[in-house]
C-alpha cells in the first residue's frame, strides 16, 4: 500500500518538491486520508492501531524509492512528535492534537537545536516564564524539520536558568500563536524537500496546559524518547541503502566497458558484495533493537549503537555504489546522486557520531 501511495502521490511531483526545497502542504492531508500518519497509534486517538515495526517499515519504504526529505519530514511528524504526545501528554492534549495530526490537518515538529546549541541541552537560551495563566516564550531555534509548515512545534525550553539541563521543559506551541515567526528555509546540499527552517518566540504567550509533561523534566522526557527517534534514523538508513544497492546492481548489469558489462569486473563484484553484507549485518542489529524498543528493553546505549553504525554505513556503503556510476554518478540526471547527498545529515541530526560514542563510551568507562 505504500509502494502505491509513494507511486501515485509522491513519484509524479517528487522533482518539483526537490526543486522548491520543500513539499506542498497537502502531501501531509493525503498521507492522513491515506491511514499512513499514526500507523501505531491507537485508534481511540485516529490512528490505525497496528504494531510499531510496521511504522518504521513506512520510513523504510519511503527511503528506499529515494524520497529522503519526505521521510525525514514524516519521522519527525508521525515517528516523534506524535509519540512525545502519546507517552507523554495529558489526556486533553491528546484528544486536542493526535487525532489532527494522525489525519494530516495539523503538522508537528519539534524545536531542540539553537545556533549556539545543537546537542548540548544546558546552553538552551530559549526561555519559557511563568506569567498569569500560562508562559511567555522568548528565544530562537534552527535546523527545524518541517520549520515552515508545522501546525503545532513541541518547544525545548529553559524553565529553571539555574538548573542546567535539568532545568529545561517541553511546550505545545500553536503556530498561529502571536509572537511566533518563522525565518526563510535553510537550503541544504540534500534532503531539499525536507524544508528546514529558523523559527523565532518573541514575547509568545502560550496557555498553563500547553506544558508537556511535568515542569522541568524535559531533559529527562528527551532521553527517555531518543530510542524510537534513533530507530527511526536507522529505519531510513537502511530503506536508502538497499535502494541505492538495487539502484546499482540495475546499473552495472547494463552498463559497459572494455567491452564487458561492469558486472562483470572483479572489483565490482567484491564491492557489491562488502555492500551486502553491510546491508544485511544493519538489518541484523535493527532488528534486535526492534524485538527491545517492543518489550521495552533498548536502553540508550542500544540506540546510540544502532544509530551510529547505521548511519555511518549508510555513508560508507552509498559512496561505493556512486563510485560504481563513474561519472554519471555525479550528475543530478541519475538517482544514486540524490542517494548520496541525502545521506549525509543522518550522522549528524538526531545526535552526531561524536556524540553517540561518547555515549557508548560512558556505558563502558561509567562517565
Amino acid at each position: 500500500m505504500v509502494q502505491r501511495f509513494l507511486q501515485q502521490e509522491v513519484e509524479p511531483y517528487f522533482e518539483q518538491w526537490e526543486a522548491a526545497h520543500q513539499v506542498p502542504r497537502s502531501l501531509w492531508n493525503t498521507f492522513g486520508e491515506a491511514g499512513l500518519l499514526g500507523v501505531d497509534l491507537p485508534e481511540v486517538y485516529g490512528g490505525a492501531g497496528t504494531d510499531f515495526p510496521i511504522s518504521q517499515l513506512v520510513c523504510e519504504t519511503i527511503s528506499r524509492y529515494g524520497y529522503g526529505g519526505v521521510a525525514s519530514g514524516y519521522n519527525i511528524h508521525a515517528n516523534i512528535v506524535m509519540p512525545y504526545l502519546l507517552h507523554i501528554g495529558s489526556e486533553a492534549q491528546k484528544q486536542y492534537w493526535l487525532p489532527k495530526m494522525a489525519s494530516g490537518e495539523v503538522l508537528g515538529a519539534i524545536a531542540m537545536t539553537e545556533p549556539g546549541a545543537g546537542s548540548d541541552l544546558a546552553a538552551l537560551r530559549t526561555r519559557a516564564e511563568k506569567v498569569s495563566g500560562g508562559w511567555k516564550i522568548n528565544g530562537s531555534k534552527i535546523f527545524i524539520t518541517n520549520g515552515l509548515l508545522a501546525d503545532m512545534v513541541i518547544v525545548c525550553a529553559k524553565t529553571d536558568p539555574q538548573a542546567g539541563a535539568k532545568g529545561v521543559s517541553l511546550f505545545l506551541v500553536d503556530t498561529r500563536l502571536p509572537g511566533f515567526s518563522r525565518g526563510k528555509g535553510i537550503h541544504k546540499i540534500g534532503q531539499h524537500s525536507s524544508d528546514t527552517a529558523e523559527l523565532f518566540f518573541e514575547e509568545l504567550i502560550v496557555p498553563e496546559d500547553a506544558l508537556l509533561g511535568e515542569l522541568n523534566k524535559g531533559f529527562t522526557y528527551l532521553m527517555q524518547e531518543l530510542p524510537r527517534e534513533r530507530l527511526g534514523v536507522a529505519s531510513q538508513a537502511l530503506g536508502a541503502m538497499e535502494g541505492a544497492l538495487q539502484l546499482t546492481l540495475d546499473y552495472v548489469q547494463e552498463r559497459k566497458a572494455f567491452g564487458q558489462r561492469i558486472a562483470d569486473f572483479q572489483n565490482t563484484r567484491f564491492k557489491l558484495a562488502e555492500v551486502n553484507a553491510q546491508v544485511e549485518l544493519g538489518r541484523a542489529y535493527f532488528n534486535q533493537c526492534m524485538q527491545r524498543y517492543s518489550e521495552g528493553r533498548m536502553s540508550a546505549t542500544d540506540a546510540a549503537i544502532l544509530k551510529l553504525q547505521l548511519s555511518e554505513m549508510q555513508c560508507k556503503t552509498i559512496d561505493e555504489c556512486l563510485q560504481l556510476f563513474g561519472g554519471y554518478g555525479y550528475t543530478t540526471e541519475y538517482p544514486i546522486s540524490r542517494f548520496y547527498v541525502d545521506a549525509r545529515i543522518q550522522t549528524i541530526y538526531a545526535g552526531t557520531s561524536e556524540i553517540m560514542k561518547e555515549v557508548i563510551a560512558r556505558s563502558l568507562l561509567g562517565k
